[in-house]
C-alpha cells in the first residue's frame, strides 16, 4: 500500500504565492515520476508539471515561468511551488506518483493519487 498526505493549499490572493506538498509513503521500492495535476469545477482534470527522479521537468504551458515542480527523494516528497497567481489557477490540485514495486524479480510500475488539495484564487 501507498499513502500520499498532500498539504499546503489554501486561499490567495492573485498575484499570491502558495506552497504545496505531497509525501509518499509505503512498502514501495522506488518512485519514478512524481507530477501534479488539477481539476477545476466543470473541467477535466489536467497536467500541471512533472518531475523525473534525475530532476527533469515538463510544465503545462498556462503555468510556465510561474509554477516551480522539485523533488526530495530523500523524503519521497514533491513539492509544487504556485507564484503569480490568477484566477483561472483555483482548481483542487493532485499529486500523482509512479511507484515502483519488485516481485519474484520483476518490476512493476503504478501510479497513486493523492487525495486533493484546494487552491482558490479570490480578490
Amino acid at each position: 500500500q501507498v499513502q500520499l498526505v498532500e498539504s499546503g493549499g489554501g486561499l490567495a490572493q492573485p498575484g499570491g504565492s502558495l506552497r504545496l506538498s505531497c509525501a509518499a509513503s509505503g512498502s514501495f521500492a522506488s518512485i519514478n515520476t512524481m507530477g501534479w495535476y488539477r481539476q477545476a469545477p466543470g473541467k477535466q482534470r489536467e497536467l500541471v508539471a512533472t518531475v523525473t527522479p534525475g530532476g527533469s521537468t515538463n510544465y503545462a504551458n498556462s503555468v510556465k515561468g510561474r509554477f516551480t515542480i522539485s523533488r526530495d527523494n530523500a523524503k519521497n516528497t514533491v513539492y509544487l511551488q504556485l507564484n503569480s497567481l490568477k484566477l483561472e489557477d483555483t482548481a483542487v490540485y493532485l499529486c500523482n506518483v509512479d511507484t515502483i514495486f519488485w516481485r519474484l524479480g520483476i518490476s512493476t510500475t503504478t501510479a497513486y493519487w493523492g487525495q486533493g488539495t484546494q487552491v482558490t484564487v479570490s480578490a
